[in-house]
Order: C-alpha cells, then structure tokens, then sequence
C-alpha cells in the first residue's frame, strides 16, 4: 500500500499517481464536501489498484441521510481518476463496488502503457476548466448536436439524460421552488448549510467560500439553491436567462451502485459540456425531497431520477472552489 509521503516523492510513478488523485479530487461535490478517500496497492503505475473510497465524517447528515449524493459525488472523482490515468497513457479496469465493503465506490486497476487518446486528452483538459457556474447563461440555444454529445456522455455510462422540453420547464421549476422553500424553512439544514458555507473565502480546504455563492433571480423564477442563507450573507438579484435549458440525469435503478454511476455519467456531461464551452449548475433540491424526487421517477421502468441541472453558455467565468491536500485524501 503507498502512503503519502511515497506518493510524494520524486519519482515517476509517484508523480503520476499524485497527479492522476489530484486531478480525482478535482470532482464536483454537495457543497464541496470533498468526500472522498483513496488507497493506493503497488509501488509502479502499471498493475497498481486504486480503492476509490467515501469519507462518511464528510456526508451531509440532514441534506442527504442515505449518503446518495456523497456516493455521486465520488463517483464523479471516479470517472475523472479513470480519465487522468487515460491521458497519462494507462488503459483501466474499474470494477463494481464490493457488497463486503459499503465504503468502496470503485476500485481501478490500471494496466499497461498505451497512447492517449484525443478525446481522453481534451477531457483531462477540460478537468481544471470545470467550475460550477451559478451566474446568468446567454440566452442562446444550445445546438441539437451538442445536445446529442451530451446525451451520448450519459449513455457511455449506463445512464440517461432527458431534455426538459417547454411543457414540463415549468412543472419542474415549480417543484424545485417548492424543494427549495421546504429546506429555507428547515432550521436544522441552515445551521447544515451555514457549517459549510465560509464567509471570509480564505482559511479552508474544502466548503463554499463566498465568491462562489451566485446571485438570486430577481424575478424568483430560476429557484437556484439560495447558498449565502445559512449565515444570512446578502445575496445580489440579477436577471436571468428568461428560458433556462434543463435536463434530468436518470439511472436503471437507485442502489449504491446506481449512485457512483450517475456520479460518473454527471462528470462526463460535464466535462463533455465544458469543452463544448458550456457551463453546468446542479439543481439538486428536487431530487433531495423524496416525496418531489419520486414525480420524476418511472416506476413502470424503474429508470429513477438522480439529478436536475441547468446547462448553458456562460456571460461570465466561475470561479474554483478550495481543494483539500492529496496527503489528507490518503489512507
């Protein structure tokens, strides 16, 4: 097993391995939790497996008491160690997580030598770029054939992505205000949301420090999550894109399995969006509600929603978020 100071060292394989987790922790997370873990077996890149783990002192207890979002949040740190590994030259093997051990989202072998791929090389690019955007969007469309790149992500990952057309826009904004108005409401998730919320922008590794936040809508009809509320820091009302493009994320079932691949499936629209030169905001309240959450489930298919995002071309750039040090993410 490597540990941290081995990882760090100068030498080859710990200079890839080192750079491959950074580039994992890299991953969005629920309010920058970061809540992931990462054990290393092997001294070489080659034949090295890699336990891709969640950290449970990081899940958020109110806001996701079955531990869902923590699971998607490490698997998208999953898919962008499977994408590091790829453009450093390395063919992976990631396997299912174990039922003998409920903390593994992954593991990863990493196999032999091979040249990188283009489309493995403009995703590993596109890593640094990604930032969650919470700011107005042009009010352009986006092209149909972006819109089939995106969905045709998804699909590479076993899951489905849904345009909200016109007719249900409204339906599923109307939800998410009611989401959104139900947790304004809760004290237990302000006093939550305020403990990962840093005013001052400075002094942590991890959590939402304020020049991330974003504005509200001033017209209230865009019901992005209200971030700054928890600690009552004023937020700036700016107008909007007046006809947001939304989609819904939707995996075959809802098993802890399920959640590490919409996780991976989130992280390649992602990533697939932001070297198209789009941008993504996450619209987590509805599916955080079970009750709201199941309106948009299938029984019949048993296809369950997993996410709601907005997706467009941003009128200004985001700005990163604070990442914990790779020797804190080692076990």
């Amino acid at each position: 097993m490597r540990k941290a100071e081995e990882l760090t060292t100068n030498n080859r394989s710990g200079d890839v391995l080192s750079a491959c987790l950074r580039a994992a922790a890299a991953a969005p997370s629920i309010h920058n939790t970061q809540p992931w873990l990462f054990r290393v077996h092997g001294r070489q890149v080659s034949g090295a497996v890699i336990e891709v783990r969640v950290d449970r002192s990081r899940r958020l207890e109110v806001l996701d008491p079955d531990g869902r979002e923590m699971f998607v949040s490490v698997g998208a740190a999953v898919f962008n160690l499977r994408v590091a590994l790829a453009a450093a030259g390395f063919e992976t093997a990631v396997y299912r997580t174990p039922e003998n051990d409920l903390d593994i989202a992954a593991r990863i072998t990493v196999g032999d030598a091979e040249a990188p791929s283009g489309a493995a090389l403009s995703l590993h690019a596109a890593i640094a770029r990604r930032h969650t955007n919470r700011r107005p969007f042009a009010d352009r469309r986006i092209p149909f054939g972006t819109m089939e790149e995106l969905r045709g992500a998804a699909t590479a990952e076993r899951a489905s992505l849904l345009d909200v057309g016109p007719d249900l826009r409204g339906a599923v904004l109307s939800l998410t205000r009611t989401a959104e108005k139900r947790m304004r409401s809760d004290p237990a998730y302000l006093r939550e949301l305020a403990a990962w919320t840093n005013p001052s922008s400075v002094g942590r590794a991890d959590g939402l420090p304020q020049h991330v936040l974003g504005p509200r809508d001033k017209d209230a009809s865009l019901p992005l999550r209200d971030l700054g509320i928890g600690l009552g820091l004023p937020t700036a009302q700016v107008e909007f894109e007046p006809d947001p493009t939304l989609v819904l994320l939707y995996t075959p079932d809802d098993t802890r399995g399920d959640w590490v691949r919409a996780g991976k499936a989130l992280q390649r629209i992602w990533l697939t969006a932001t070297v198209r030169r789009l941008a993504l905001t996450p619209m987590s309240q509805l599916t955080e509600i079970a009750a709201l959450r199941d309106l948009l489930s299938d029984s019949g298919t048993r296809y369950v929603a997993q996410m709601v995002m907005r997706i467009g071309y941003p009128l200004s750039p985001a700005l990163p978020t604070p990442r914990r040090p790779l020797p804190d993410l080692l076990v």
